[in-house]
């Protein structure tokens, strides 16, 4: 399991540097809305503080379902402060880091070893019917 948070994560760096994440729960609906042929990987976070938000629950549901209908991998990460040290930049652009998509290269030539490792894992997941799998990150 630890091996793939490390995967998760040079996925999620690899996106980073490349300008390919779209991060918040909106801006991530709208890319799926407008053009979900360009979304290869979805991952949702979520943290204690944010456990009985009922508005987030039913924006991840309708996220899961979107992700299952255009067979967008998709998992969840239990700790968002690690996910926003891996991908953000500055404190204010991580008030929203619920929802992270990562985008497919505009020319399509290139293939990321750590995220074919993601899709892999969450397709044997799905057959042992965990359909929205959890990753641990690896600590810094």
């Amino acid at each position: 399991m630890q091996t793939i948070g490390k995967s998760l994560k040079e996925a999620l760096v690899c996106a980073h540097s490349e300008d390919r994440l779209t991060v918040g729960v909106y801006e991530s609906a709208k890319i799926m809305t407008e053009d979900p042929d360009s979304v290869s990987f979805c991952v949702l976070a979520m943290d204690e503080e944010f456990e009985c938000d009922i508005a987030l629950q039913i924006h991840f549901t309708l996220i899961q379902s979107f992700c299952f209908d255009n067979d967008i991998s998709i998992v969840r990460v239990g700790d968002m402060q690690r996910l926003a040290e891996i991908v953000g930049d500055k404190a204010d652009q991580l008030e929203d880091t619920h929802c992270i998509l990562i985008t497919n290269p505009a020319d399509g030539s290139w293939e990321d070893p750590a995220l074919e490792k993601l899709h892999l894992f969450c397709e044997e997941s799905r057959r042992l019917n965990d359909w929205v799998p959890e990753i641990h990150l690896p600590e810094r």
